[in-house]
């Protein structure tokens, strides 16, 4: 009977050691296991993305994906994570993640091979791309209408390239106002500053929806770029890309991706599309 109770003793502590040892870990894993604490990069305007609830508290579709990494993080290392949250904007996302500041980020970024330079990215979790937003009658339907207008476009973002390079394809001149983030650009189309606002045609919906009046403003014009979402992760860290990896392979596999999407993109009239449901069985990969 004691040498039952010895190894039933055994067996459950070994179900609650963590999954790798200390002296194993590298990179972003050790830097968490040595601090007790995982630092999520967030956005604070990015509907239906990454933004701030009425209690300051960064939520949407992004933080529930990252959530899932933070609770297999945790499970990895066989203990509770104290959650950091750093606000990013598209000027200071890249470099917080490249020098160490922030383990995770959590928003709307978009991967490309440029960026991959600095930082790495998880499977992709959505797919977009740049459209315009302007108030309605404005006259504006395509990028062919912005001679002479007034464009607000984030700084550093895929937007402004691709509307930049739209125009100088047609050889049409207009004003750019620099804005930091999603909120200033909106803000300065609801105060007359600019004719039109160009991001991400999915967050422009997220901005009207949570715009005083949404009936005065429309999204118009084809899109501009292809822009494939994904969360972002340290550069040359295999171990931590990994747990990033596993776990969305098994909210795709598992179906729990469709409630997580319907849950923030239902209310927004925005289904899935063909080539999102294709980049989600993508990432689904067999354990």
């Amino acid at each position: 009977m004691k040498l039952l109770s010895m190894i039933a003793a055994a067996a459950v502590a070994v179900s609650l050691a963590p999954t790798v040892q200390a002296a194993d870990l590298t990179g972003t894993l050790a830097k968490i296991d040595k601090s007790g604490e995982i630092v999520i990069g967030h956005r604070e305007s990015s509907v239906p993305f990454a933004y701030l609830d009425e209690n300051q508290k960064p939520i949407d579709y992004s933080m529930d994906l990252c959530a899932k990494i933070v609770d297999a993080v945790s499970a990895e290392l066989g203990k509770p994570l104290n959650v950091k949250y750093v606000p990013v904007n598209p000027k200071t996302r890249i470099a917080l993640m490249a020098n160490g500041t922030i383990d995770l980020e959590c928003g709307s970024t978009t991967n490309n091979l440029t960026r991959q330079q600095q930082v790495e990215y998880l499977p992709v979790t959505f797919v977009t791309g740049t459209k315009l937003m302007v108030r309605k009658g404005s006259g504006i339907t395509s990028v062919k209408d912005l001679a002479g207008k007034a464009v607000a476009l984030a700084q550093g973002t895929t937007n402004e390239r691709a509307v930049k390079a739209a125009a100088e394809s047609m050889n049409i001149d207009f004003k750019v106002l620099p804005v930091r983030d999603h909120a200033e650009g909106m803000l300065s189309l609801e105060t007359d500053r600019v004719d039109a606002y160009a991001t991400d045609h999915i967050l422009l919906y997220g901005l009207m929806s949570k715009s005083k009046n949404p009936d005065q403003f429309e999204v118009v014009g084809d899109f501009l770029s292809f822009d494939p979402y994904a969360l972002m992760v340290r550069r040359d860290d295999s171990a931590f890309e990994l747990i990033g990896k596993k776990t969305l392979a098994a909210v795709f596999r598992s179906g729990e991706i469709d409630a997580i999407y319907d849950k923030w993109f239902k209310p927004l009239g925005v289904p899935q599309t063909d080539l999102l449901k294709a980049a989600f069985k993508l990432g689904a990969l067999p354990e």
